[in-house]
């Protein structure tokens, strides 16, 4: 249906509605009415709320949380954690520990990132015996009942290219330009890879992990590089373009082997978002997902991440999408926008390492927004 237009057909007392929004289409919805235009609420009974067959608001806790963290957390209305794991290998009885801490005060931990597996990435000696503790500790997040590891795989990412801009008030937003960082020269630590080295080393990584992977009922979701500049250092970034993820995504055809799903990288790549999030959802291999908005400027080069209700991004159309293809694992309403008030009082969720990142404040209003998403599509289903 075309873009900027309405379509109503009536039939009996329902109407389908199909809207296009900056060029992202919502998916027709029958909507019953009653009373001269009343939503009808017969059909759906409040508050609509999380189940085992939804998707999952998180927010990003620690490993060392204190008991008023916690608190904050559910008093933002979330009941899912994620966080940065500990070191390699993980400990099943570790792991348990942290989970427990967390159970203990009404949360579930369901995503753990991994790290410190740098000579695999690199295809460097001593990779085999880093790759040996990372199958362990897929092992002991099985028995601890972790469902997901979240991992990343840059030679060395582009950070020098963020800024902060003033958004609305004063607010803070983190702007994105690859135009004067594009020719910084690798570390002389890391070095430079080809394309084809990426891929052969992140191949022999999957083959070897997966397996382990599918055994200990565990899925593994690598996020998307981010900013999704073409070359890093000198060295390509393999995970910044829609085939990249596509390849990725088929080396080892299994829901153990996902991706992190993020619109706003979606978006500052030029690509639709819902289209990403079907074709890799329809496969089960969306094992994490991100929520966020961005406004782009110039694909994968310039870009700003916004407040939710003002960028590119059709979140509802997005929400509406987790739904349709059946998504239960956790979304993470991230990178909050800096609000004054948190320089005044700052708190645990401290600015995420962005320029122009916010906190505390930042945090409710993206967990407020994806959660009335969710409601209204709930309320649809």
């Amino acid at each position: 249906m075309k873009n900027n237009r309405r379509n109503f057909i009536k039939k009996s007392a329902s109407v389908t509605a199909a809207v296009s929004v900056s060029g992202f289409g919502i998916c027709a919805e029958s909507l019953h009415w009653e009373n001269k235009g009343a939503l009808s609420s017969k059909s759906v009974k409040w508050p609509v709320n999380e189940g085992p067959d939804t998707p999952k608001l998180c927010i990003g806790g620690n490993i060392n949380a204190s008991e008023s963290e916690m608190s904050l957390i559910k008093q933002m209305g979330v009941d899912y954690v994620l966080m940065g794991g500990p070191r390699i290998p993980w400990k099943t009885d570790d792991l348990r520990a942290i989970m427990n801490r967390y159970r203990a005060n009404g949360l579930t931990v369901i995503n753990m990132m991994i790290g410190g597996f740098n000579n695999a990435i690199y295809g460097k000696e001593g990779r085999d015996e880093e790759i040996a503790r990372i199958k362990e500790s897929v092992i002991a997040a099985g028995e601890a009942g972790l469902p997901v590891i979240e991992y990343n795989w840059y030679i060395d990412r582009l950070m020098e290219g963020y800024y902060e801009k003033k958004g609305r008030g004063g607010s803070g937003i983190t702007a994105y330009d690859y135009t004067p960082v594009k020719d910084l020269p690798a570390k002389s630590t890391i070095g430079t890879y080809t394309a084809g080295q990426i891929w052969d080393n992140i191949t022999y990584f999957l083959k070897a992990v997966i397996p382990v992977a599918e055994q200990a009922d565990v899925r593994l979701a690598l996020h998307p590089n981010d900013p999704p500049a073409a070359i890093s250092h000198g060295s390509p970034q393999i995970m910044a373009t829609y085939e990249g993820w596509k390849r990725l995504i088929d080396i080892v055809k299994s829901p153990a082997n996902g991706m992190t799903y993020d619109p706003g990288v979606c978006r500052e790549m030029g690509l639709d978002p819902v289209e990403v999030l079907h074709y890799i959802g329809s496969r089960d291999q969306i094992n994490h997902a991100h929520y966020r908005n961005v406004t782009t400027r110039e694909p994968y080069n310039k870009y700003e991440e916004v407040f939710y209700d003002t960028g590119e991004v059709n979140m509802f159309a997005v929400m509406h999408e987790f739904f349709r293809i059946g998504y239960k694992r956790g979304i993470y309403p991230e990178h909050p926008r800096f609000f004054s008030v948190d320089s005044e009082f700052p708190g645990y969720v401290a600015g995420r390492g962005y320029p122009g990142g916010g906190g505390n404040t930042g945090q409710v209003y993206n967990v407020a927004y994806a959660r009335a998403m969710m409601q209204a599509v709930q309320s649809l289903q």
